[in-house]
């Protein structure tokens, strides 16, 4: 994921902040609260990306081992496309 999503985000949150009207200790808690936030759904995208990415490389595997015992017993059999 880009960073510039975030980077937009986190300088929105801290425009909406200094437009707001209060004390600057509130909007200070504020933006580290929102900041705060933001850090834990980037980690979370991450750790949904990772888990993503492992489910491909299992599944990969599965349909190799399954051309492979195809081929084995004699079925119909097209080798894999030459990776790019």
């Amino acid at each position: 994921m880009s960073k510039i999503p975030v980077l937009t985000l986190i300088s929105l949150s801290i425009f909406a902040a200094t437009l707001s009207s209060g004390d600057a200790q509130d909007s200070s808690s504020s933006i580290i609260q929102a900041v705060n936030e933001l850090k834990q759904q980037q980690a979370q995208l991450a750790d949904n990306q990772n888990n993503i990415d492992q489910k491909i490389a299992d599944l990969s595997e599965k349909i190799r081992e399954a051309r492979l015992f195809m081929s084995r017993a004699g079925g119909k059999h097209k080798p894999p496309p030459p990776p790019k």
